[in-house]
């Protein structure tokens, strides 16, 4: 999970607050939270729950994985995944069998996908493993190898 940023999320909160030309009052008001408290999210002082940020998306109008990502309580990948998913539920032309089965399908390219770059991120690791090791034998092996201190002439 992503670490808070709050200040970024304070900003984005204000400019979509202003955007939807509503006071700090109205929104806190819409939103079910106190002024104060609404004030102090905007300025970066406070980190908002989950909750609190999807009673305020709601006010807002606009989607609370958003607010969740600029939160650092969800990343991009995920938001995107939940979104998908929920465009899929949404679907009126398709029935909730066929939206299952779908749903299904996705998951299983997404685990197909993760473990194909999982591996060709393993074979890179080992690639690259494999150059550093060379790299640091290539002196050997070219013949150049460190001079062995002279012991003199053997003694029988």
């Amino acid at each position: 999970m992503a670490s808070l940023n709050v200040g970024n999320l304070g900003e984005y909160l204000r400019e979509q607050r202003r955007t939807a030309q509503l006071s700090l009052r109205q929104l806190a008001e819409a939103a079910g939270v106190s002024n104060p408290y609404l004030s102090q999210i905007e300025r970066g002082l406070r980190k908002p729950s989950a909750e609190v940020l999807q009673q305020v998306a709601k006010a807002l109008r606009i989607s609370a994985e958003t607010l969740y990502v600029r939160a650092g309580i969800l990343d991009e990948k995920e938001r995107e995944d939940l979104e998908t998913r929920a465009v899929i539920l949404a679907d009126p032309s398709i029935n909730e069998r066929q939206k299952q089965v779908l749903l299904q399908i996705y998951d299983s390219f997404r685990k197909e996908n993760a473990a194909e770059a999982a591996a060709a991120a393993a074979v890179a690791a080992a690639a690259a493993a494999g150059q550093a090791t060379a790299a640091e034998s290539a002196p050997t092996a070219a013949g150049q190898a460190p001079a062995a201190p002279d012991a003199g002439p053997a003694s029988s």
